[in-house]
């Protein structure tokens, strides 16, 4: 079996300026946040990041230190970020008045739903959200074009696969192998991104033998991780 086993460091030191990448979590929650600080210690810079949001800003709700990809926000590192709910990082809105970071907002279902579609090699997905408001003539967060696609009598905007270089994902509990679950809201936008990059990292809270739990435990399976590292503290919000 082949050894994917990486430090923090290790794993991240692949990561280049200017490269796009996913993280997974929910306001922090589910977030690989032993793999956000190496990327902090790593010091890259003008990197796209893609997630649901902009992480939980150290303050907030009891937060002692920030969480996600606040981590990366704080640090100067992120030129362009696409999310879905970025309120709750005043980081972004300052950055977004000063012209230093660029924020594209994708409606959270259309958001999961183009990483899917990267991660199943879709060509695409056909939504009705958008339709008739200015997001059906703007372009994409990539800037490609969208298109208007009439089925049976209703229209739908054709919203392309969105994927990474290297996805950061959690885990709860994974096997040698990379077969791994999330345990309750930290399933979020881990699973999804799991497969959407060319490159998937897992941090996880517990890593275990192959065989040693029942395959049916596992929702992801490990042939779509490229590199596993131990240590991820247990979840907290």
């Amino acid at each position: 079996m082949i050894n994917k086993f990486l430090t923090a460091d290790e794993a991240v030191a692949g990561v280049k300026d200017g490269m796009t990448i996913m993280v997974g979590g929910f306001l922090g929650t589910g977030s690989p946040e032993i793999l956000m600080d190496a990327l902090v210690r790593r010091g890259v810079k003008h990197l796209t990041v893609i997630g649901n949001d902009g992480g939980l800003p150290v303050g907030t709700h009891g937060a002692k230190t920030d969480r996600g990809i606040a981590k990366l926000l704080s640090a100067g590192m992120v030129d362009h970020i696409i999310a879905s709910h970025v309120g709750m990082n005043p980081v972004i809105a300052e950055g977004m008045n000063a012209g230093t970071l660029k924020c594209t907002l994708v409606p959270q279902g259309t958001l999961a739903e183009k990483i899917r579609a990267a991660n199943y090699g879709l060509g695409g997905v056909l939504t009705p959200t958008g339709v008739g408001t200015p997001m059906q003539h703007a372009l994409d967060e990539l800037g490609r074009e969208k298109r208007v696609v009439k089925i049976e009598g209703k229209e739908y905007l054709l919203e392309m696969p969105l994927k990474a270089d290297y996805a950061f994902v959690r885990a709860s509990v994974c096997d040698k192998f990379g077969n791994f679950k999330c345990e309750k809201a930290t399933k979020n936008f881990n699973y999804v991104m799991a497969g959407a990059a060319d490159k998937v990292v897992l941090a996880s809270e517990r890593v275990v033998e192959v065989g040693e739990l029942d395959s049916d435990h596992y929702d992801v399976p490990g042939v779509v991780v490229d590199i596993i590292v131990e240590g991820e503290a247990k979840w907290q919000i």
